[in-house]
């Protein structure tokens, strides 16, 4: 098998698959007017079929996790087609997503039902009112609740992500608050340094905190870091003996981020990103409208790796082509 490998003997075999950059939340560090389309982009987002083609041709490339992202994935009326078909028809053994879990208590027992293998819900702050004026929607208590219908299910791996924001929930208070929800739920709860993007760089500048005063707290506390295996996502993870649930750290300004990068993204217009704030996208597209295309589009894949950087310079402000997280699915 064909294992995709960079020129700094990186391996890749996970890739986070956007297949929409809709999302139906104003979310003031991505998108705090809403979603807009890209101007001047005409293209509409791959198609099932096309979907299917390029989760085939991953599998043959060592490729053992893909991430379904947008945008918000639900918001697409084929998701569950998409879903579907992933499982049953490709040969990746794990199928997980990220969403902002605007429906998760309408639609978790059908994502069990699914085969789902992971899901990563965005919860930013334990206050409604606080999480009402970040994402501009009052659905913390049904997200919430979504969850507990998951757990009810025995849905294994359940991850909350939020975050780090100045002033609203970098507080040691704010941090006592997530630990008691995962002291006695078996959930992954992540925080996420606030990355600065194309369009963002005043609220960065305002907002922006950095994840030492969260890896302080975690060290204070006794919580003991902790090694994921070769498809996990970047997260420092850390347990706890007297808690069930895991905290987790991705500090994308940290020195030495990409040394262990695992991970490629697919845009939803089918272009493959090599790094989440690279400069360059090339377009797979062309090559997913026959199967008989597959040892082409493979090759394609290969090849463009040897393009792959072996950091970013998010530190000095280069935030590459991408505009808004929801634009490349971050």
């Amino acid at each position: 098998m064909k294992i995709l490998t960079d020129t700094f003997g990186r391996k890749f075999p996970y890739i986070r698959m956007s297949i929409t950059d809709v999302c139906n939340y104003k979310c003031t560090y991505c998108l705090p007017e809403g979603y807009k389309k890209m101007p001047g982009d005409t293209r509409s987002f791959m198609t099932g079929e096309e979907i299917s083609r390029l989760t085939n041709a991953l599998s043959e490339l060592g490729v053992c996790k893909i991430r379904l992202t947008g945008g918000e994935p639900t918001v697409r009326k084929d998701f569950f087609d998409i879903l579907k078909n992933m499982k049953q028809n490709s040969n990746i053994p794990k199928i997980t997503m990220t969403t902002n879990g605007y429906q998760l208590d309408k639609i978790a027992k059908r994502l069990h039902e699914s085969g789902l293998d992971g899901i990563n819900i965005s919860i930013d702050s334990l206050n409604r009112e606080t999480f009402k004026k970040l994402t501009g929607h009052d659905r913390l208590l049904q997200i919430l609740e979504g969850i507990k219908i998951l757990q009810g299910l025995n849905f294994k791996n359940i991850k909350v992500n939020a975050v780090l924001l100045k002033g609203i929930n970098d507080t040691y208070e704010e941090f006592e608050k997530f630990g008691n929800f995962i002291k006695n739920n078996k959930i992954d709860f992540r925080f996420i340094e606030l990355m600065q993007t194309g369009d963002n760089l005043d609220f960065f500048k305002k907002n922006h905190v950095s994840s030492k005063i969260f890896k302080d707290y975690l060290e204070k506390n006794k919580w003991v870091y902790q090694t994921y295996g070769k498809d996990a996502g970047p997260s420092l993870n850390y347990i706890h003996p007297e808690y069930k649930g895991k905290f987790g750290l991705i500090a994308p300004y940290s020195k030495d981020f990409c040394k262990t990068c695992n991970r490629l993204r697919i845009t939803s217009r089918g272009d493959l990103r090599l790094c989440l704030f690279g400069n360059t996208g090339i377009s797979l597209r062309h090559l997913l409208q026959n199967d008989s295309q597959k040892d082409e589009l493979v090759d394609l894949i290969i090849k463009q790796l040897h393009l792959k950087k072996e950091s970013h310079h998010l530190e000095l402000g280069e935030t590459g082509i991408t505009p808004n997280l929801s634009s490349t699915g971050g």
